[in-house]
Parts: C-alpha cells; sequence; structure tokens
C-alpha cells in the first residue's frame, strides 16, 4: 500500500527490509527514488533526529558518480527517511551469492569505483563505516567496464553513524559487521576514514576468494581474529595487487592507502588481470567453533544453515530479494585487551592437513580429549603391566633361591 513520506514523496512498494530500516520504492517531484525509512524506534530518539539533521548538509554535498546521492531528508512526524537515487540493477551481495567468487578484472574494477566514492566522501569529511557488499550497488544499465563490471555505487552513507549515538552505545558497544570491521573499531577508537579502507580491502579479498579473510564462527571469534592475526596469501594474483590488499589490511590505520590512492594503484593493476579466470581456491571449514549456536539461534530459526551466518541484503533497486529476517549489524561490547589477546596469534584460517580440524574449534577439542583419554588409558596399562612385571620377578627370584641361599642370609645358630 501507497504511503506518503512527507509533503513531496509516495513510498509505492518495498525493495528490501535491514536492521536499520525498511528502502521503498517511491515517487518524488523529479521522477523516481528510492526512499529509506528508518525504523520507528529510531524515528522517535529525539537525540538522533538532531543527529540526522546535523548530519543533512554533509549527506546532501555528495556528489560522486559512484555514490548513490541523497536528494532529501525527510523528517516527518513519525517518519525519518533518506530519499535517493533510484539505482537500477542489484547490489553487489546478489552477485556474489550468485556467482561465489569474481574473475580478478572485475573485482578490481568494482573495488576500484567503490575507492573513488569513498574519495569524495572522505574528502568531505564523511566516513561510511559500514562497507560492505550489501552497500555497493551495480547499476545495470550503465555501461560495461573492464572485465564486463557494471558500474559500482556505494550508499548507505552516514546510516551507521546516525545509528551510533554515544548514548545508545555508551562508548562500550561496536556497531557494524564483524567480517569488515577495522581492528581499531574492535579496541574502542574512533572510526577514520582508515575504517573504510579496511572493509574495502575485505571485501576486495572475498570477491576474489568468495570468503572473507577473518569471518567464519561466532562473532567474538570473528572480532578476535581482526587484531590478532595475519591475511592468508591467495595464489594465483600479481604480487603488487596482493600487496595492495595486504598494505589495506593492516591492523595500523596509518599504514593503509588513502581511497584516492587505492582507486589509483587498482586501476594499474586491471591490463595485467585482463582474461584470468575467478581464482580456484579452497573455501575455509565452515565449523562451529564456541558460541556458534547461539549466533545461529538469533536468526530465524526456519532459515537454512547458510543463511544463519549470513549478513542480509538491504538492496535499493528493483527486483533484490528482500531481508527481512536477519540484521545486517551486529551491537557487542568491545573487548579488553586480555580478551583481545586470547586465543591463538598467526596466521587466520592458516593450511592444515586434509580433514585436520581448525585449532580451537569443537572438532578440536573433541579430538584432544580422545587424545587425552587414550593417553589416560595407556599410562595406566602401562603402570599395571610394570607392577606386574616387578611382582613376577620377586617371585621367581624367590623361587630359584638354593638352601645355601637361605643359610647364608640367616643369621648364624649359636
Amino acid at each position: 500500500m501507497a504511503r506518503k513520506i512527507g509533503s513531496r514523496y509516495t513510498a509505492n512498494q518495498i525493495l528490501g527490509r535491514g536492521s536499520a530500516g525498511t528502502v521503498w520504492l517511491g515517487e518524488g517531484p523529479e521522477g523516481p527514488v528510492a526512499i529509506k525509512l528508518l525504523r520507528e524506534d529510531l524515528a522517535s530518539d529525539q537525540e538522533l533526529v538532531g543527529r540526522f539533521v546535523q548530519e543533512r548538509t554533509a549527506l546532501l554535498g555528495l556528489d560522486d558518480p559512484h555514490v548513490v546521492a541523497v536528494r532529501d531528508l525527510v523528517v516527518d512526524g513519525n517518519d525519518l527517511a533518506l530519499v535517493m537515487d533510484l539505482v537500477r540493477g542489484t547490489d553487489l551481495r546478489t552477485r556474489l551469492d550468485r556467482e561465489r567468487r569474481l574473475a580478478p578484472e572485475a573485482a578490481v574494477a568494482i573495488v576500484a569505483d567503490v575507492a573513488d566514492g569513498l574519495a569524495a566522501a572522505h574528502a568531505a569529511g564523511v566516513v561510511h563505516r559500514d562497507v560492505k557488499p550489501e552497500n555497493v550497488l551495480l547499476d545495470m544499465q550503465g555501461p560495461l567496464g573492464p572485465g564486463g563490471s557494471h558500474p559500482a555505487l556505494l550508499t548507505d552513507f552516514g546510516v551507521a553513524k546516525l545509528i551510533d549515538s554515544p548514548r545508545r552505545t555508551r562508548a562500550t558497544k561496536i556497531i557494524g559487521t564483524p567480517d569488515y570491521l577495522a581492528p581499531e573499531i574492535i579496541e574502542g577508537l574512533p572510526p577514520r576514514a582508515a575504517v573504510d579502507i579496511y572493509a574495502l580491502a575485505t571485501v576486495l579479498y572475498e570477491l576474489l576468494a568468495g570468503f572473507t579473510p577473518f569471518g567464519g564462527g561466532h562473532p567474538g571469534a570473528v572480532l578476535r581474529r581482526h587484531v590478532t592475526e595475519t591475511v592468508v596469501p591467495l595464489p594465483g594474483i600479481p604480487d603488487e595487487l596482493w600487496q595492495l590488499i595486504v598494505q589495506c589490511l593492516a591492523k595500523a590505520p596509518a599504514s593503509r592507502l588513502r581511497a584516492s590512492e587505492l582507486g589509483a594503484r587498482l586501476r594499474e593493476q586491471l591490463p595485467l588481470l585482463a582474461g584470468m579466470p575467478p581464482l580456484d581456491v579452497d573455501s575455509p571449514d565452515a565449523e562451529s567453533e564456541d558460541g556458534d549456536e547461539a549466533y545461529e539461534e538469533a536468526a530465524e530459526p526456519s532459515a537454512p544453515a547458510s543463511a544463519r551466518v549470513r549478513r542480509g541484503a538491504v538492496p535499493l533497486v528493483s527486483g533484490a530479494a528482500p531481508d527481512s529476517n536477519r540484521d545486517t549489524h551486529t551491537s557487542m561490547r568491545v573487548p579488553g585487551p586480555d580478551e583481545l589477546a586470547g586465543g591463538a596469534r598467526g596466521t587466520a584460517r592458516a593450511p592444515r592437513a586434509a580433514g585436520a580440524p581448525r585449532p580451537g574449534s569443537a572438532r578440536h577439542r573433541a579430538s584432544a580429549r580422545r587424545r587425552r583419554i587414550t593417553l589416560g588409558a595407556a599410562a595406566v596399562a602401562l603402570v599395571a603391566a610394570v607392577g606386574l612385571g616387578t611382582w613376577l620377578a620377586t617371585s621367581g627370584d624367590d623361587a630359584d633361591a638354593t638352601p645355601q641361599d637361605t643359610k647364608n642370609s640367616a643369621p648364624a645358630s649359636p
């Protein structure tokens, strides 16, 4: 059913749902638009409404071909909405779900577009804070680029910042999607432009590999890996491209490239990637770790296992599947230094023998318990065998003793 949004817009059809609100296909004075209507509980938060108005100038001022433009911000009664350009296509998550991984040339071209959009935003003093495939839209009506890629545009600027108010998080929570969170956010530091570079490098890794470098298992384990572990190399890509990814995934924010540098460096790689097929790499195992069950139970119980651990898309385009069952954000307590230091340090998802469990996983702990039981039983058997051997040896000595031996060992008679 159509509904009015403010005095100028009409929301006609729901395109998608997410943790922040609902996206509608709408109509405005200048034609079709996408309207992101924030949740009612957010609209009733006066502090958030004030921040919403404060961000108006910055959000409306973002003008770049690789950013979904915000045309208007509406505050009307219980309605709090962002009115944006309508992009006719799909989001990057939908394409990734369909293809699993992209050819390197297409992946790099898409990420270069997003880097250009981030460069414009950072120059205007705006940090996105939630770069992920769900927030990258592919314009199916735009001209094809390298590797047959469609133009990529970054959307949902400012939404994470608006929702992440100091009163709501009390400086002890983090808001974001765990797979893409930079280490400094996990450690409680204020997010700067470098957090977007880290997240975008994570997206590039995912487009090439089919999985994120530190994802898998309970969100707490994912957060710890961001802080303590190093990224596993991807075979089959030029070393210079790999070094770009490693630099942008650096734990220290100052070591990462700026968005404009990243976009330019990625475009330099495109001629080397022409014609390369998608990488043939093994996906990490999907074993459960402590707390996985609780994480999955928070999702829709009837959803398949693969969906319960997938963060859903919030598309702004017609035809994309709605995501009404799962949040795209996880709000968690900031871990203390002792917690972040816990667990094995080293390389995330390090190669191991076929069939061998991941260290620390449930299967690894069960295997360790079986080994301890086996070793304990062996120790008991060994002790019993030693005791029996000693008894037999002593009994043999007594049986073989001669009368002379006995006489010699007895005291002399008077």
